[in-house]
């Protein structure tokens, strides 16, 4: 699964959906409501007051359950009532109005759920009659209009929940357990699955219901006395619970149920005990609820072109929602195979893992079919996946495999490039691992709504539209790598999660952490340009590099048991890390013994479940067959420092007076020394060495290794002590390193001498740790940030973006300070050659990395004022709100720069501009930009307005977006306390809003990033406390976020005046030039210097110095050779 890292002008009236088409069917209800709801007035569904005191009185009174309002905060949320329509009286009908007051009632009821003529009995679940199928038509009628009631106005409003999902009971009361323990969450070992057959019919445009039907086929594995399965938000008919032999299915007496809720257990209780080896059919049917929290099997919108709300269904499994569509054992290592019907309503088509194999008709409901389909391969349950919906399709074959592209129809025309690639990719995985694709086909949908950025279900990978559409007209280049990444990333699934599963949760990084490395290797085949490789370092290496310097992170394989701390881990670590660490082993082990290795493992358990020893172990042959690993040394041993312990090392190299000899030592790199001392934690390292004498940045195989546990090692034959030496080749390895300050000096010396000589690289490797380990004290930030100088003659991408990405730290925790302006200045004159190199004009033509570098300086450029950057922004700001194509004239890549710039700089209109934009645009990478770009706004009471919309059902922001939208206010300095406080104003909303997945720990990131004052980690600490036994999925984010802030705070008293000390020495340093170029100009040019001097005195002296000593020298260097020697000549 591809995890991912984001407003709105409320309507000043309300746009409901017009009921008089309704009409037909609530006349029928008229006598039969007139006693009750003489005029019913609706409000928004969940709020206070939905219906006049006489509809309330008949809810409180015949509602089958109750339950209190949903809170609410505020009058924000009282909307006022909307009368409908006076009923005409006509025939009654007693189905019919039951379902009607049941949706009126649904505020106060826990549950909604299709009613019927109580004079009728129940039919079985999955033999719906005509007239329930009329009744759920009328409960969707209904519905829908409840849901069109939610009305907007100027003040944004706290929002109220449409429905509840069902609580997962059982016709009779269930039994609740004490609170489990960590170690007792887990099934017991007693059965395993065979095989499923699962039958659903979701009411898509109905009342949302499931109803469901599943057999279970099962072998004991040992004798047992209950049998358990996972279940959630399911209710199950008591009286079609059956267990029956397999052979002969006799019955098997059971003796009872019951639920436990904290671990989502449902036990059937046996008469009997089953003997180990017998083979069991458990079934029983079930109601389940398309839920609107993106897990499980929930329900999305979508506009068309027409206007229309078109409904569809879809699934979000991995790690511990299966249980949500259906009763399953889901647990990773239980895997089993399952024959999959789904029914919908003759307009719509399903896809599941599978290929349809028969379709027929629903007995007794016109209009609605099942489709069958083939049975699957042995397969985990979070990998079963199901979509209904109105999409349309393109397909092609990759080899014997037919691919195929899902979208909603207006957006079919960008699904193109992502079946190019998916086609591409998958024929070059089947080569890479010599194993052939295992399903008939693949199918890849672009959901409107996802929580995350994609997910591998077998046979049927679901997207979010920008991780799947791509328009070369509205697209930008990272858009577009975006969707060749996450593409191959679940394309790799395939056989790493898929084919071969990790035992537990424990070891999900053998799932990401291997896609997080082929998606680069993938798309390198794709896209050779791109230089993928490269991008690795500053991409992932760099990023996960932050995250693991802190205490507060966790092993790459780390033991849990909660969903919440399953969740938890769908982190950097499990993704980034866990790449980075298989990209060091890669090159370790060379990518022949990698290849091999891999193989053997996927071909021995395939269809099965595997821990990260069994991979050590088919490595550490392959390696030992190749002799690219010595005999006495296991890749257990190599890898079990890296994926059980926390963090990584910097590695120490102190040469001897000489220079020709080296000791090196490690120890674990943390940003702020550990409170309890230094850690005693090392690994083995593998050791890189190229030298000045001769470069040769190729040899990545290890010449030596530091051993875990071994106090240092040596290394010999360097060059004399005149000579650079440099570790790490290409940055291959997991580690930081440092030298000597000789060596520094003398890699700043090459670095501005012939920067060309260093692998690209290794200067972006250079410029990472320098910046890195000056940050953690362990270098004096006059050599790191020296070493940046050299960036007016760097025209690569990679070493920009590692420079800036550790640059911009330092301008976070300025940004309130005296000493930004000396920084801004600082950074200003770094970043105006490559700007003036690149200009502003875009070429959509060119290399990719010419133009993420263009977006680089333009962006830098922007954000710390370039005038001419941001003139060039408002100038085109005014072109994108002109029909196409004049809206073309801002190129793509330059679109968030522009946007931003132009919003940050203006008011209420630039806002509402955009807020229009977004709400026009049919490509997702547009209206995920300019969610981003309408955080820049400076206007405080805008940012709290969005923030609200954001959280805000029926906004016209998705929840899945919402994190967009957090994330930039957040990084708006104006916006940042403005989000701070929502947070903590409105934690509990946010986290039911969220749902469970990680985005909940993403915004304590955003938000916390630039803290660095006593006052902010003391209302940090005190929120960490009072919520403790509420955070969830955030919990491990809080405690990083604290750490941070902590950081930060000794990072500023340590730093700061330093930092600021060296700033003003650069600028009296270009002054004195400065004021040497005045002279010059006077002598060449005949300017007075005294003018000159005046303009130089009278402007920001920190931005004008560096411009007017550019400007004067270019036209010094335009005179003739005996001018420039008389320039030359003058004394300072």
């Amino acid at each position: 699964m591809k995890v991912t890292s984001g407003t709105v002008d409320l309507p000043k009236s309300l746009s409901l959906i017009d009921h008089t088409a309704l009409m037909p069917q609530l006349e029928l209800c008229a006598p039969y409501l007139a006693q009750t709801t003489p005029h019913i007035l609706l409000r928004q569904t969940g709020c206070k007051s939905p219906l006049q005191k006489t509809g309330e009185n008949y809810c409180q009174k015949n509602s089958p359950k109750t339950s209190s309002h949903p809170k609410t905060s505020g009058s924000a949320s009282r909307l006022p009532p909307i009368k409908i329509k006076q009923l005409r009286e006509k025939d009654g009908n007693t189905t019919l109005c039951e379902s009607y007051i049941q949706i009126l009632c649904q505020p106060y009821s826990i549950r909604l759920r299709q009613t019927q003529d109580p004079s009728r009995d129940e039919p079985p679940a999955m033999e719906l009659t005509k007239t329930k199928a009329v009744a759920g038509g009328a409960v969707v009628v209904v519905l829908i209009v409840a849901a069109g009631l939610v009305g907007h106005f100027a003040t944004p409003q706290t929002t109220c929940q449409e429905f509840q999902p069902p609580s997962t009971t059982t016709d009779t009361p269930t039994t609740t357990q004490a609170p489990p323990t960590l170690e007792n969450y887990l099934l017991p070992t007693s059965l395993q699955p065979i095989h499923y057959d699962v039958k659903l019919q979701p009411f898509v445009n109905g009342n949302f219901s499931i109803m469901g039907h599943v057999e279970i086929e099962m072998v004991v594995r040992e004798g047992t006395s209950n049998i358990t399965l996972h279940m959630a938000d399911i209710t199950v008919r008591e009286n079609t619970i059956m267990l029956k032999n397999k052979a002969d299915l006799s019955a098997i007496q059971t003796a009872g149920h019951e639920y436990d809720a904290p671990r989502e257990f449902f036990v059937v209780r046996l008469a009997e005990e089953l003997p180990a080896g017998a083979e069991v059919v458990l079934s029983m049917g079930f109601e389940g609820f398309l839920n609107d929290e993106l897990r499980g099997f929930y329900r999305s919108t979508y506009t068309n072109g027409n206007g229309d709300q078109i409904m569809l269904a879809a699934t979000q499994f991995q790690p511990t929602d299966a249980r949500r569509a259906f009763p399953c054992l889901d647990e990773p290592a239980l895997k089993a195979t399952f024959a999959v019907s789904l029914a919908r309503e003759e307009r719509m088509s399903t896809l599941s893992n599978m290929m349809i194999k028969a379709t027929e008709p629903v007995e007794g409901q016109a209009g609605w079919v099942w489709d069958h389909y083939d049975t699957t391969v042995k397969m985990s349950t979070y990998l079963v996946a199901f979509v209904v919906s109105d999409f349309e399709f393109l397909s092609a074959m990759a080899g014997q495999t037919n691919f195929s592209v899902w979208a909603r129809p207006e957006a079919m025309d960008q699904a193109g490039y992502s079946l190019d690639v998916g086609v591409d990719c998958l024929t070059y995985f089947e080569s890479y691992f010599n194993i052939p694709y295992p399903l008939p086909k693949q199918d890849m949908v672009a959901l409107p709504d996802f929580a995350a950025g994609a997910m591998e279900n077998w046979g049927l990978i679901l997207y979010r539209e920008t991780a799947m559409l791509y328009s070369s007209a509205a697209s930008s280049a990272s858009n577009k790598q975006r969707v060749a990444v996450v593409v191959v990333h679940e394309l790799a699934h395939q056989w790493f999660g898929n084919l071969v599963t990790p035992t537990w949760w424990t070891d999900l990084w053998l799932n990401e952490g291997f896609a997080s490395f082929m998606e680069f290797i993938g798309v390198d085949h794709v896209e050779p340009t791109w230089r993928m490789m490269d991008q690795f370092v500053v991409d992932t290496l760099h990023y996960v590099f932050g995250i693991d310097s802190l205490e507060s992170s966790h092993p790459i394989s780390i033991p849990v048991g909660h969903p919440d701390e399953i969740n938890e881990i769908f982190d950097s670590i499990s993704y980034y890390k866990g790449a980075s660490i298989i990209r060091m082993m890669y090159f370790f082990l060379t990518e022949a013994t990698f290849k091999k290795g891999l193989t053997t493992y996927l071909n021995h358990f395939a269809y099965d479940a595997a821990a990260q020893d069994d991979l050590w172990q088919f490595l550490t042959e392959a390696a030992h067959e190749d002799d690219t690993l010595a005999a006495d040394v296991s890749v257990k041993d190599i890898m079990d420092t890296w994926t059980l312990q926390t963090g990584y090392p910097v590695v120490r190299v102190e040469r001897d007076a000489a220079g020709t000899s080296a000791t090196v030592t490690q120890e674990r790199f943390l940003l702020l020394p550990s409170a309890s001392g230094r850690s005693d934690a090392s690994w083995w390292v593998p050791l890189t060495v190229t030298s000045q004498d001769a470069p040769d940045f190729s040899q990545t195989r290890p010449s030596a290794w530091l051993p875990a546990g071994a106090p240092s090692t040596s290394l010999s034959g360097l060059p004399s002590a005149d000579a650079w030496i440099l570790l790490n080749l290409q940055q291959t390895g997991y580690f930081r390193v440092n030298y000597d300050a000789k060596n520094w000096e003398l890699l700043t010396k090459q670095l501005a001498d012939a920067h060309e000589v260093i692998h690209v690289t290794n200067r972006a490797q250079v410029m990472d740790d320098a910046l890195n380990l000056a940050r953690a004290g362990q270098l004096p930030y006059d050599t790191a940030l020296g070493l940046t100088s050299y960036l007016a003659q760097e025209k690569e991408y990679t070493p920009w973006e590692a420079a800036m990405s550790s640059l911009s730290y330092i301008e976070k925790m300025f940004t309130r300070t005296a000493g930004y302006g000396p920084l801004r200045a600082y950074l200003l004159d770094l970043i105006t050659p490559l700007y003036d190199d690149v200009g502003f004009e875009d070429d959509l033509s060119g290399l990719h990395l010419d133009q993420y570098k263009r977006v680089l300086a333009l962006s830098w450029a922007c954000h710390l004022g370039h005038p001419q950057c941001v003139a060039e922004s408002l100038q085109l700001y005014n072109n994108p709100f002109t029909p196409p194509p004049a809206n073309s004239a801002v190129s793509p890549n330059l679109k968030s720069t522009v946007y931003c710039t132009a919003i940050a700089g203006g008011g209420e209109a630039e806002w509402e501009a955009a807020w229009a934009l977004y709400l026009e645009a049919n490509v997702g990478a547009e209206k995920d930009r300019l969610l981003s770009a309408m955080g820049c706004t400076k206007e405080i009471w805008l940012l709290s307005r969005y923030l609200d919309m954001a959280f805000t059902d029926g906004s016209a922001i998705r929840r899945q977006d919402a994190r967009t939208v957090f994330r930039a206010v957040a990084n708006n300095d104006v916006g940042r306390y403005i989000a701070w406080d929502f947070l903590r104003n409105n934690w509990e909303a946010i986290s039911s809003y969220m749902g469970a997945f990680t985005s909940l720990g993403d915004l304590i990131s955003y938000v916390t990033a630039e803290f660095n004052t006593n006052e902010e980690l003391q209302q940090l600490e005190s929120f960490y406390e009072a919520n403790l036994d509420n955070l969830g999925t955030a919990t491990r984010a809080f405690e990083q976020a604290i750490e941070s802030t902590r950081n930060n705070i000794g990072w500023m008293s340590s730093n700061y005046e330093a930092i600021v000390s060296w700033l003003d020495g650069v600028a009296e340093t270009m002054w004195r030039e400065c004021k040497v170029n005045v002279k010059a100009v006077k002598i060449l040019t005949g300017y007075e210097e005294t003018n000159i001097t005046d303009t130089v005195a009278n402007e920001d002296f920190p931005r004008t110095r560096s411009n007017i000593a550019r400007e004067l020298s270019s036209v010094t260097f335009q005179k003739t050779e005996g001018e420039y020697a008389e320039f030359s000549a003058l004394p300072d």
